[in-house]
């Protein structure tokens, strides 16, 4: 880049920058470790070997709350097979396919891996543990065009602790 400016300095008016993307990153603190998740339980009422059934069950209502606004707006829902997927491009070419210039473009999902939580049995202490341990679950991602941030999406978790990712193209606002 600096050579180019160097060249082309007598021709230049000015020049822009910015960010390339921009990630938000969140999570529910409190879950998103084993002794925090472990209260959580004990609040809830819910005991380690329970633990499967209830996780699945507020799994469920993540993913019906997920698809609820995606049906009403008739935006396309597509199963991704592979992790390794682009879900960018796949969402570009939906949203070029659809016309779309702002508004939901669609809704990915995708089973990943991430750190997360499940029960084990302690073999030298004969109990159930809840540990932290590396698995596979369900992502959605939404894609959108925002009128003035341009194309993004937002990547949930689907299991505990349900973190969120927001990903702004910075090029893209820039443009705009």
């Amino acid at each position: 880049m600096n050579r180019f400016t160097a060249k082309y300095a007598d021709r230049l008016v000015g020049s822009l920058s910015g960010f390339d993307r921009l990630v938000f990153r969140g999570t529910l603190r409190r879950l998103a470790f084993v002794e925090g998740l472990q209260v959580y339980l004990w609040t809830h009422k819910v005991l380690l070997k329970e633990f499967g059934a209830h996780a699945q069950a507020v799994s469920e209502r993540v993913k019906a709350a997920c698809l609820a606004p995606a049906t009403a707006a008739n935006v396309p829902v597509l199963y991704l097979p592979s992790a390794a997927t682009s879900k960018e491009a796949v969402a570009r070419r939906i949203a070029q396919e659809r016309g779309v210039t702002v508004g939901p473009v669609c809704l990915l999902r995708c089973v990943e891996p991430f750190r997360g939580f499940d029960i084990h049995r302690n073999a030298q202490t004969k109990r159930l543990e809840l540990v932290s341990r590396t698995r596979k679950c369900l992502h959605y991602y939404w894609y959108m065009v925002h009128p003035e941030c341009g194309f993004l999406n937002v990547r949930l978790r689907t299991w505990f602790p349900f973190d969120v990712q927001i990903c702004l193209n910075g090029r893209e606002w820039l443009a705009r």
